[in-house]
């Protein structure tokens, strides 16, 4: 059986960007360490897990409007720019900014699909595509919010870059279980209690994250502690009460936390190999970029045969 890679893109191009010096540059000029970054890691991604087949997952609205109707707070911390009427511009710096289309240009060149979609965010496109597969997925992120997803079962699994591409982490349920104390499959609703200062979730208040595990391992899910709640079972007064001062969050909260599974996303040609190689090295020589590019080259080539 084939597998399935999916990489949370912006993810690995903004660590790409903070973690490779700014010092390279294009023969114009141009930084291009996000550039070189991310071929670098898709040479190590490539070689080290051996997919089939990967699609580079696209934030085609990183802040979607529905998600800041139910909650007002969602990522306003890194909005930059507001006008009424146009799309929010996320805080990103203008190095980074300029190498987003040398970026497409790259993984283009390489044949690797590049899927996004309308009024979603890559982890909606991430989470469609991993539950239309029938198995064998790894999911490159270094956002636990797609923790959600990994699923055993199926050997669904998340690669974790949070500590860097020289310590990834494989993701499974008993990693879950280990770290957090919830089931993967329990993990949005844990989320949701716990907040998430990143993504501007206030949470809970006062439910912290041994607290959301307690409740979720003794009641199952949200829908499920909130009942027991209602009841008065099952929990302190004091969490009770706290539960009901959220009541409001609680009702939208988990439409924003939940990752999209079911978008209308065409069929792309996901398979890797089969483009010009002699096309890409020219493209690489022009950006400065042609030692990654020749490593993403040689790991896709290995692999694809």
């Amino acid at each position: 059986m084939t597998r399935l890679m999916l990489l949370d893109t912006a993810s690995l191009y903004f660590r790409a960007y903070y973690g490779v010096p700014d010092t390279f540059r294009s023969p114009d000029g141009t930084i291009v360490n996000a550039a070189r970054g991310l071929l670098d890691m898709v040479a190590k991604l490539v070689s080290t897990y051996e997919p089939s087949r990967l699609v580079a997952c696209w934030d085609d609205d990183w802040r979607p409007q529905w998600r800041v109707d139910l909650i007002p707070s969602y990522k306003t911390h890194r909005v930059v720019q507001q006008v009424a009427g146009a799309p929010d511009v996320e805080e990103v710096p203008d190095p980074l900014q300029a190498q987003v289309p040398i970026i497409r240009e790259s993984l283009a060149a390489l044949g690797i699909a590049v899927v996004g979609a309308p009024q979603h965010e890559a982890d909606d496109v991430i989470g469609t595509l991993a539950t239309r597969e029938p198995g064998r997925v790894d999911v490159v992120t270094g956002d636990r919010d797609l923790f959600q997803l990994v699923d055993d079962e199926r050997d669904v699994r998340v690669i974790y870059t949070a500590r860097g591409m020289s310590s990834l982490e494989v993701v499974t349920d008993e990693v879950v279980r280990a770290k957090y104390g919830v089931h993967a499959a329990q993990y949005a609703d844990y989320a949701t209690l716990r907040g998430d200062a990143s993504d501007g979730l206030p949470g809970v208040k006062g439910v912290g994250e041994k607290t959301a595990a307690t409740l979720l391992a003794a009641h199952g899910d949200l829908a499920g502690i909130r009942a027991a709640a209602a009841a008065g079972e099952g929990m302190s007064a004091g969490v009770r009460a706290k539960l009901a001062d959220a009541a409001d969050y609680l009702d939208v909260a988990p439409r924003v936390v939940a990752v999209a599974r079911d978008l209308p996303l065409e069929p792309c040609n996901d398979a890797l190999g089969g483009f010009d190689a002699d096309a890409a090295r020219a493209l690489a020589a022009r950006w400065g970029l042609s030692q990654p590019m020749d490593r993403a080259i040689a790991a896709i080539e290995a692999v694809a045969g």
